[in-house]
């Protein structure tokens, strides 16, 4: 078995290949957060622990009411349902989406029955002329 490096950790001793990019496990910018940077998740977490505690002390009184709101929740569902116009921007891309979405299956299917249709015609055009072959020969 290989020993690690000799003088400090893993990605002290990782030289990064121009032809690939660094990983994000590897990258300062992700480990090495300033002292804001933790303070201001400190302060998320803690906010985040105290809306966990009243919504686990709302969901455990037995005289609750019968539905317990979230607002975070709420305003989620609003966003993902109601709210969906304001945040759309046609662009290009969405256009053609669009396009194919609603003009793609109509030609898709145009296809298949064209081509089943000029199947069975060819069918019954190869049936009646060998009909008629065989009435001229008799």
């Amino acid at each position: 078995m290989a020993a690690g490096p000799a003088g400090g950790s893993a990605a002290e001793a990782y030289r990064p290949n121009r032809y690939v990019s660094l990983p994000a496990e590897l990258d300062p910018a992700t480990y090495d957060a300033s002292p804001e940077k933790r303070r201001a998740e400190a302060e998320r977490l803690a906010i985040r622990a105290r809306l966990k505690r009243q919504y686990q002390l709302q969901l455990n009184d037995p005289h609750r009411p019968a539905v317990i709101e979230d607002p975070a929740l709420i305003r989620w569902a609003y966003a993902r349902t109601q709210n969906v116009y304001p945040t759309f921007r046609p662009t290009p891309k969405t256009s053609f989406l669009g396009v194919v979405s609603a003009v793609g299956p109509i030609l898709f299917w145009i296809y298949v029955f064209k081509a089943d249709r000029d199947r069975k015609e060819k069918l019954i055009q190869e049936v009646t002329g060998s009909a008629a072959v065989q009435n001229i020969d008799i």
